[in-house]
């Protein structure tokens, strides 16, 4: 269709068709999304949108605009997700804004890097991503400083304070490491994230992990202990997912071609 692009939300590959029942509408002033098959049992989740708002020119100009990329990602991620939920599908999602010229260009770029996908599909089978989170407690206040009665006792009490706090620090970050390694052996992948340089509290722990849905109850169930471990040493860990494993696929988007 002319002065429309090609939007890919993912591939999904399946034994059959996947379906399209109550799949959500996709990005603004976009088509609703529609199967386009790649390989046999391997299909890209598509729909049309407008070169008047999606081509790069067009585009650049609301990147700057928070509100709206927020908007688009979780329509894009609502798609994905949609998919993604079926335990028959296996599901490689792509980057924001993945798009081409005309679907005939989607099916032609996607099936020339058809052996790194299939390497994706393999590996990401029949699995979802969970994440972890530890971070530290909030420190205690502390009232001997301020009730210290002299000079001595003010910096005695500082000192005490300070080794507190590291001892506190380290055995909050001894747990949030057994946390990890705990859950790792239970993953078929386990990713760390780090923590951009300019948090002022980064996470002791921030981890992505590909489990098997063999394993997810198990790898919950060992979550939640691992949680009151943490809770124990002055720390929190928060459990999220399942989610599409976008850590786990390393593909690249396109920009729109002509």
């Amino acid at each position: 269709m002319r002065g429309t692009a090609t939007y890919v939300y993912c591939l999904a590959a399946r034994s059959r068709p996947p379906s399209l029942t109550r799949v959500p509408p996709g990005l603004p002033h976009a088509t609703r999304p529609e199967l386009l098959e790649i390989k046999k049992r391997v299909w890209a989740v598509v729909s049309d949108v407008p070169l008047s708002t999606y081509r790069s020119d067009r585009l650049e100009p609301r990147l700057k605009d928070l509100n709206w990329v927020a908007d688009a990602a979780l329509a894009h991620e609502a798609v994905v997700e949609h998919f993604a939920s079926r335990a028959d599908t296996s599901v490689v999602p792509m980057k924001l804004f993945t798009m081409f010229s005309s679907r005939e260009r989607a099916v032609a770029d996607l099936s020339a890097q058809w052996p790194g996908i299939a390497s994706v599909l393999d590996r990401i089978r029949g699995c979802n991503e969970w994440g972890i989170r530890v971070v530290r407690q909030p420190a205690p206040s502390r009232g001997a400083v301020r009730s210290a009665s002299s000079g001595t006792a003010f910096l005695a009490a500082k000192k005490r304070e300070r080794d507190d706090a590291r001892a506190g620090l380290v055995k909050a970050a001894d747990a949030a490491e057994n946390a990890f390694e705990s859950l790792a052996k239970l993953a078929r992948e386990a990713r760390r994230r780090t923590a951009p340089e300019t948090a002022s509290s980064p996470p002791l722990v921030d981890a992505a992990f590909l489990v098997s849905n063999t394993r997810k109850a198990r790898f919950r169930t060992t979550a939640r202990r691992l949680a009151k471990s943490c809770r124990e040493a002055g720390a929190d860990l928060i459990l999220t997912g399942p989610w599409p494993a976008y850590n786990f696929v390393e593909h690249g988007a396109e920009d729109v071609r002509e």
